[in-house]
This record gives C-alpha cells, structure tokens and sequence, in this order.
C-alpha cells in the first residue's frame, strides 16, 4: 500500500471516527489504521469506571465493537459504511488506571458479511500490558448516509 493510499484509508476511517459521539465523549482516540486493522485507545477517567473504579465492561465492550467495525470498514467498499449485527466479549480481567488499547482485525471480509475479532489490552503506568477482553463480531456493509 502505498503512502497515499494508506493516508486516504486513515482519513476515511478517522472521518467516521469522529462522528461517533459515544467515542468522543468517552475520550477516545484513533491510533493506528492499517488495512483489515484498527487500533483504538481510551484512557481511564471517571467517564469509563464501573461503581469499584475500574474500567466498565461496556466500556471495553464499546471499544473492542469500535476497533472491530473500524478495520472492518477498511475492507469494505468506499461507498459504503459498516454496522455491527452481533458480537460476543470474554472479560477477562478488570484494571483501574492506565489506559485500553483495542486492535481489531478482519477474520473474514465477504460481500454481505465481515467478521472480525478485537483484543482490548490494559497498559498501566509502568508500560505493563495484561489482556482483559476478547471479541468476536459480526458487521454488515450499509449505505453511507452522511
């Protein structure tokens, strides 16, 4: 892929990006986008804690269906947007502090269906990565409305 084309993929996904208001009020941010891959991050704040102080489960769920959808949208025609039609999450540890990271993957882009699979890793203030949540998703090419 070249430079150009790497830039109008980041541009395409980092537009759609920002129309999510879930994502903005949340805090957060588009790291890296590659073709079949999306990185997103949310740092911890009081906006994405449960009532014990650590991430909440529908944080990280938003964020794994987040990164997911977004490298599914990288396979999916430039005419077109993607939605997600179901998706399955294993919680595997809870964090307070540092920050998430998700990086979604395409598995399998067809013409009416996209599955993809996210990992969503705390980072914590020393650098250390431990997963906490792994997921399965479904996603469905739609029209572009915007």
């Amino acid at each position: 892929m070249s430079d150009t084309q790497h830039n109008e993929l980041y541009k395409r996904i980092e537009t759609s990006f920002l129309r999510q208001g879930l994502m903005q009020n949340l805090g957060a941010r588009l790291l890296r986008v590659e073709p079949g891959l999306c990185e997103v991050s949310l740092p911890h704040s009081d906006r994405v804690t449960q009532q014990q102080g650590s991430f909440h489960g529908g944080a990280m769920g938003a964020l794994a269906d987040i990164a997911g959808g977004y490298a599914a949208l990288s396979a999916a025609p430039l005419e077109m947007e993607v939605t997600t039609v179901e998706y399955k999450i294993n919680f595997l540890a809870s964090f307070v502090g540092g920050e998430l990271r998700a990086i979604g993957r395409v598995a399998k882009a067809g013409k009416r269906i996209i599955v993809a699979t996210a990992e969503v890793v705390h980072i914590d203030a020393s650098g250390k990565q431990s997963v906490c949540a792994v997921m399965q998703q479904t996603l469905v090419p739609v029209a572009k409305t915007y």
